[in-house]
């Protein structure tokens, strides 16, 4: 069954409300196995057995977003930023085997990177923390491939412990292959690098712009490859290259360091027992020991591999150490599993305790968390629903497999898809389509950025399309954002800001709806009527949004102008979603304007419309 046909133009009473964010009830707390029952809002629901197809389209009107959801909608623009070995070797991959010695930045910027990050309008900054090399960005117990076991970590010029520190970090080096923790244990060992923790220095500095922080940390990991394995596929690498073959972009790093064991412990796919573990796991002499015992840190017991105990243990680092966390970055990514090495990700227990150590940090493929949009472009669907369906459990799995047909199916959650044999779930989980601001995610210097022109093509084809941008900006070898991707930000950032200063719509009558539809709150809305300009209005772009703490309901509407005789369309869309922008082919003059509202799962609450000039980048 369809709903009625609604329109926002009909001539009814403007309606505002001040809402309350509903509170999300996971999915085991659904009790409509009699199909019957109200259907009260949440951010996932089971899908019955016993359901029609109407009452579940009557479910995906009332999944709506938790609170940590919201907030990240709301940021639009994040960061994204690449600096790690690969920056270094000038690779997009690495292979795990890199000598430390290789990352060496003479200097770090990172204030620098953060006035290039706001200068682009970003409200948020995600940094690449450990990417599938496995070299970690910050001083983890965990492993010995990270900033400590590089010269970076320590600076003996002048230092009057310079003999005690090159002993201590020896006796490191020696102990490694033992000893997880080996650099961790020598890391105060004198002559250390005021700026050694990145992580440290980079959150900071996010703080300190006002920038919210996000970080990525790889579940892939190329120093943790097992050794013997390792040396079997070494040789067939080098037999591949010189039978003159093309190498994949894995095997071509792990060629170039083919004379190098992987840096780690080799628990990557090593079939370890799964066993009881406890997070944190404790090392020698670790500082976090009496804070564990009087209970003020957590500790948590899984039963899990020696690999994903690792992963958990440097999850509990990231959210104890640096947090509060707004989003976390994982993929799902096994790129040896063709090769004969994979390793099962334990996804429920890092949900698990990602939610028990923050419950509102937004995850990328957890649950009610935030999905992959399905390509690397930066472009949302024109049709983009928050509202998606899933295979199983969210919590089971990496969430971007558990959509029926994959993150890059064109249709993402129309009613055909949420009604489908395959959907067993309904969960609120809204799109974030990532792009480099270069070719590459890591900077190379023979690339050029994106232009300010292409950059807002992006930011109207993602912001304007019920998603969020997350943009790349690789700061280069020298610790700084190159004055080129700078220079293009910064003209982005001033183009978008320039054109949506002034909403047009300001003054139009009657007052109480234009105000409702202007402030900056969710929870004022607009179900109806025409709008009176304020003169002959002359605008190029529309932004429409709705309550989306109500939920998304808009599946079809049409924005009209007042010719003087009749209502004209000036523009047709689907799904609004928190933010939809249309950029109008020419310039249009009007004294009156109305949104119709031509399909919808439930009642829409448009909360969000301004008329707008464009304002080209300069």
């Amino acid at each position: 069954m369809r709903h009625p046909t609604l329109r926002a133009s009909l001539l009814a009473a403007t309606t505002l409300a001040g809402l309350a964010v509903p509170t999300a009830a996971s999915a085991s707390d659904s009790a409509f196995a009699d199909c019957s029952g109200p259907i009260r809002p949440a951010s996932v629901m089971r899908i019955e057995a016993c359901d029609t197809p109407s009452r579940i389209i009557d479910k995906a009107a009332n999944i709506v977003p938790r609170e940590g959801q919201i907030n990240w909608q709301r940021k639009e623009v994040t960061t994204f930023t690449h600096f790690g070995m690969d920056t270094f070797t000038n690779r997009e991959w690495g292979s795990g085997a890199e000598d430390e010695d290789t990352f060496a930045p003479k200097s770090l910027d990172v204030d620098q990177w953060m006035r290039a990050y706001k200068a682009a309008g970003a409200k948020q900054a995600m940094f690449t923390v450990k990417h599938h090399d496995g070299f970690v960005l910050y001083p983890t117990r965990y492993s010995n491939h990270s900033v400590i076991a590089s010269p970076w970590w320590v600076r003996t010029s002048g230092c009057g412990s310079a003999d005690a520190a090159k002993a201590a970090r020896a006796r490191a080096e020696a102990a490694r292959g033992s000893d997880p923790s080996a650099y961790w244990q020598v890391r105060a060992a004198g002559c250390e690098n005021k700026q050694g923790d990145i992580l440290a220095q980079y959150v900071a500095a996010a703080r300190r712009a006002g920038l919210k922080v996000g970080i990525y940390i790889s579940p892939a990991d190329g120093a943790e490859l097992p050794h013997a394995w390792h040396r079997e596929w070494v040789k067939q690498v080098v037999a591949k290259h010189d039978a003159g073959k093309p190498l994949s972009i894995e095997e071509q790093a792990t060629y170039d360091d083919r004379d190098r064991d992987p840096s780690g412990q080799g628990r990557y796919g090593s079939g370890s027992a799964i066993a009881p573990r406890t997070i944190p796991t404790l090392v020698k002499n670790d500082d976090r020991a009496k804070a564990v015992a009087k209970g003020k840190l957590p500790s948590f017991k899984f039963a899990t591999d020696e690999y994903n105990a690792y992963y958990l243990n440097q999850l509990y680092e990231l959210f104890t150490q640096y947090g509060p966390i707004d989003e976390l970055w994982l993929d799902g990514a096994n790129p040896w599993s063709g090769e004969g090495i994979t390793e099962k990700y334990d996804f429920t227990a890092w949900f698990d305790l990602i939610h028990k150590l923050s419950p509102n940090t937004v995850v990328f493929g957890g649950p009610q968390g935030i999905r992959w949009i399905g390509n690397e472009n930066g472009v949302a669907r024109e049709t983009e629903w928050s509202v998606t369906p899933a295979t199983a459990e969210p919590r089971s799995y990496h969430n971007e497999w558990l959509l029926p047909e994959g993150a890059s199916v064109a249709d993402i959650g129309s009613r055909a898809k949420l009604t489908a044999p395959a959907a067993k779930y309904l969960q609120w989980f809204p799109g974030e389509a990532d792009v480099s601001l270069r070719p590459g995610w890591f900077f190379h210097p023979d690339q050029k950025p994106k232009t300010p022109s292409q950059l807002v093509g992006l930011y109207d084809q993602s912001v304007g399309r019920n998603a969020s941008l997350l943009l790349n900006i690789p700061p280069a070898a020298d610790g700084k954002v190159a004055s080129e991707d700078v220079n293009a930000l910064t003209s982005f950032g001033r183009a978008i800001r320039e054109t949506y200063s002034r909403n047009l719509l300001a003054g139009a009558r009657p007052t109480k709806a234009a105000h409702a539809l202007t402030d900056t709150r969710l929870g004022t809305s607009w179900q109806g009527g025409s709008l009176d300009l304020n003169g002959p209005t002359t605008f190029d772009r529309i932004r429409l949004g709705q309550d989306i703490t109500r939920g998304q309901h808009v599946e079809g509407f049409n924005v009209e102008a007042w010719n003087g005789s009749a209502w004209s369309t000036l523009v047709t869309g689907t799904t609004i979603g928190y933010s939809r922008i249309l950029a109008l082919p020419a310039p249009v003059t009007a004294s009156r304007i109305r949104v119709a509202v031509t399909q919808a799962r439930a009642t829409p609450y448009i909360t969000t419309l301004g008329l707008y000039r464009t304002s080209a980048p300069r």
